[in-house]
Order: C-alpha cells, then structure tokens, then sequence
C-alpha cells in the first residue's frame, strides 16, 4: 500500500508540473507570444529611433544654417529668390 501511495503522489505530482509547463503563467505557449510581441515592440522602437534620428538630423540643421531652411521653403512653399524663373512641370 505505501509504494503505491508514493507512486501516486509522485504520478500527481508530475501532473501538477506538466500543467504547469503547458497551461500555466510560464507555459511554453505563453513565453512563445511574449517574445512574438518583445519581437514586434523592438522592430517598434527601431522604427521610432530612426525618425527620431532623423528629427534631430533635421533640428540640427536647422539651427546651424539657413540652408535647410531655404530648401524646405523652395520645395514646400514654392519660394522663388529675386532673377529665378519658376517653372512647375504638371504631370
């Protein structure tokens, strides 16, 4: 009667951990889509410290010279300097 007793706790015992494995808080599944969406939010994050980069590429232009400022208002804002002739080509 004792072996069985013992053989049974430990055959509940190997139930209880394997539910575990599969169903439980750190199941295999669980982990699976945690690291799909740690995957998703790093492809995330690489995106936005790209046109981060870019934005501060940008700003320090910007203050360092008028250069950047006159290409945005050429091609932004149509802006023409004194003796240029603007020519729009429509397609």
């Amino acid at each position: 009667m004792g072996a069985r007793l013992v053989s049974a706790t430990l055959l509940l015992l190997l139930v209880i951990v394997h539910g575990q494995l599969w169903f439980g808080r750190g199941s295999v599944p669980n982990v699976a889509r945690l690291t799909r969406q740690l995957d998703e939010q790093q492809q995330r994050n690489a995106t936005a410290a790209r046109a981060n980069e870019r934005l501060a590429a940008e700003i320090a232009d910007l203050r360092e010279g008028l250069e950047m400022v006159e290409e945005k208002a050429r091609s932004e804002l149509g802006m023409v300097k004194a003796n240029e002739i603007f020519v729009q080509i429509a397609r």
